[in-house]
């Protein structure tokens, strides 16, 4: 009898748990792993949503090996991620650093600079495109009161127009991630602080070793946000430059879908779309491989 009850007791345990479970695997698994795991058999066939799809196996992977489209745009979204994962770690954790204080009127502080996070991305990246323009824009006005003869050309120069993005996305994210920052330095216990200033420690050097070894955890986790987020970049491009000026700002996420939606070439973007996962997954597992080694 005993064990019986403890039989139902465990099954009602375990109903419960899938209760609070199964409503998200169920969202995931009908928004998520079922497109994911269709665009993979679809990456082995040659589609365009009107036909059948015709089974062509791995030569859309030739193909992508062969594109230079795909070199091209591959090249351009690592630019776009050694640009904007470092400035924009740096950007948020200075402005936790520098907004972790009780101070009169910090509230609305930190909401100024997370309120860009939650605007509407189109909204910003038209600002920007204003701001930014070569001939009306508020930036190159003030660079040339300054002196700079020949201010750049940003959306509309070649050599500008992947600065120009990694500058806006800079600003738009680091108000999200400095929250993320300011909820680490809350659990920094204050006598490894009082410790360091007996010890006759100085700003910097709490910084160093006090601060950054207590937000390890959040700096991994903000890193691992950044990265991925940085290689699935798509709405702004298309908004700011639309890939241009001709293949400038071309990244892996607008190539997908300019084979895909544009062309109609699904299989060859599915291709696309895999690989651009992949490369996710291996930067990802490198890091989670780090992390640990850095821990033991």
């Amino acid at each position: 009898m005993a064990t019986a009850a403890a039989r139902r007791r465990r099954r009602r345990a375990a109903l419960v748990g899938w209760s609070f479970v199964l409503p998200n695997f169920l969202g995931f698994a009908a928004l998520t792993l079922i497109p994911v795991l269709g665009a993979l058999a679809v990456s082995f066939t040659d589609w365009d949503a009107y036909s059948t799809p015709r089974w062509i196996g791995l030569d859309n992977f030739r193909r992508l090996w062969q594109d230079d489209n795909f070199w091209t745009a591959l090249t351009n979204t690592c630019w776009y991620a050694a640009g904007h994962i470092p400035l924009t770690l740096a950007a948020s954790l200075g402005l936790a650093v520098l907004l972790n204080r009780r101070l009169r009127g910090i509230g609305v502080l930190r909401t100024a600079f997370f309120f860009p996070y939650v605007t509407s991305l189109v909204a910003v990246a038209v600002v920007w495109n204003m701001l930014l323009s070569p001939d009306v824009g508020p930036v190159d006005q003030f660079l040339k009161a300054v002196g700079v003869a020949h201010p750049p050309g940003w959306t509309s120069s070649t050599d500008w127009a992947l600065p120009a993005l990694i500058l806006t996305s800079v600003w738009r994210d680091m108000g999200y991630y400095m929250v993320l920052f300011l909820a680490g330095l809350q659990t920094v216990p204050a006598e490894l602080y009082e410790a360091a200033r007996v010890d006759g420690a100085g700003p910097w050097q709490r910084f160093w070793h006090v601060t950054l070894p207590c937000l390890r955890p959040t700096t991994f986790f903000v890193l691992v946000m950044l990265t991925i987020s940085s290689f699935k970049v798509f709405d702004l491009v298309q908004v700011m430059t639309e890939g241009g000026p001709g293949r400038a700002t071309l990244v892996l996420s607008q190539l997908v879908f300019r084979e895909g939606i544009t062309q109609g070439r699904f299989g060859y973007a599915s291709a696309v779309s895999l690989a651009l996962f992949l490369i996710c997954l291996i930067v990802t597992v490198v890091q989670f491989r780090l992390q640990r080694r850095s821990e033991r």
